[in-house]
């Protein structure tokens, strides 16, 4: 910006012509056109600034980003800034400054998988293609069971939040049994098809693909995403279908639930209701789960999906390259 102050002077322009082409402040401008007149190239430098000087050398910080990043300490899997400090012979707050400029967090640790599911690509086109451009006079579902659902009972009251103070509760309970949730997420509207059983086989599976069958309309072509269970691809299964053609199966490629946006509707129920719910018999709790269902399918709220399958696959690629240039 002040060499350009500098050259829009040297083609005629006053200083407030200057200050309107760059879009600066006037007084911005006629500073730095006086400092080169005054003090040449050297004046548009940064003069000596007042505080205290620089006690952290270069050197230290390469170090401290060298040492983060390729050793780990002999007593832990990674480095605290004291423990890192103390190697280095610096304080903790340089060390804590350091890994805040560069984004350094060695305590945290992100989860990742790769599928290698032989048909990834085609499976990921054609499931990202039914969310961005779903076929006319057909529903798109997307189905999936969660399983095991625990109803639990703390071993005492849970404390009501205060404030300055949360909601405490024992870190025991007491298990009454479980139940595994059935739901069909339709992309477009956002409500649920659900169906509660004591157990997730395949004839449980059936039954909820034929609620599924009475719930929409004759007229729709149905069009279900679903992952590669066991209990989806059984005789019985494949003979239903056949018995209703009306029906497509998509399957997501393996270790990719998340092409499954019910996996999202999930995470809210439990997010939402299970997390802290307690419930002292499985009745209860899926009378609770019903209820829940019922209140989200009164304002249901679809997702969008907005990435396309090219997106998808050219950021997995550049996941790879990354994975692949590593020395790890």
């Amino acid at each position: 910006m002040r060499s350009r102050i500098v050259l829009a002077a040297a083609d005629g322009l006053t200083t407030s012509a200057v200050a309107r082409k760059l879009d600066i402040n006037v007084a911005t401008a006629r500073r730095w056109r006086a400092r080169f007149l005054q003090h040449g190239l050297d004046g548009l430098l940064d003069e000596p600034r007042p505080g205290r000087p620089r006690t952290v050398a270069d050197a230290q910080v390469e170090a401290v980003i060298t040492r983060t990043l390729e050793t780990t300490p002999k007593d832990a899997t990674h480095w605290s800034t004291r423990s890192l400090a103390a190697e280095l012979g610096m304080s903790q707050t340089s060390v804590s400054r350091i890994w805040r400029a560069f984004g350094l967090q060695p305590h945290r640790q992100d989860s990742w998988k790769l599928s290698k599911d032989p048909q990834f690509v085609d499976k990921v086109h054609d499931v990202v293609g039914l969310y961005l451009n779903p076929p006319e006079a057909a529903v798109v579902l997307c189905v999936d069971e969660k399983s095991q659902i625990q109803a639990l009972d703390r071993t005492a009251p849970v404390l009501p939040m205060m404030p300055g103070t949360p909601a405490r509760a024992t870190h025991d309970y007491v298990r009454s049994g479980t139940s595994s949730l059935y739901a069909a997420l339709d992309v477009a509207s956002g409500t649920v098809i659900s169906s509660l059983h004591a157990r997730h086989r395949a004839i449980e599976f059936k039954k909820f693909l034929a609620k599924i069958d009475a719930e929409v309309p004759d007229e729709f072509a149905v069009h279900v995403v679903l992952d590669n269970a066991s209990t989806h691809k059984t005789p019985a299964i494949k003979r239903w279908l056949t018995a209703h053609p009306r029906f497509v199966l998509h399957f997501t490629p393996t270790s990719s639930s998340w092409l499954n946006l019910v996996e999202r509707w999930f995470g809210e129920l439990t997010t939402k209701k299970l997390r802290r719910g307690t419930h002292r018999s499985v009745r209860a709790l899926n009378a609770d789960i019903r209820a829940w269902i019922a209140t989200w399918n009164d304002n249901p709220r679809p997702y969008v999906w907005t990435k396309t399958a090219d997106d998808i696959l050219a950021s997995i690629a550049r996941y790879c390259t990354k994975i692949n240039d590593s020395r790890h």
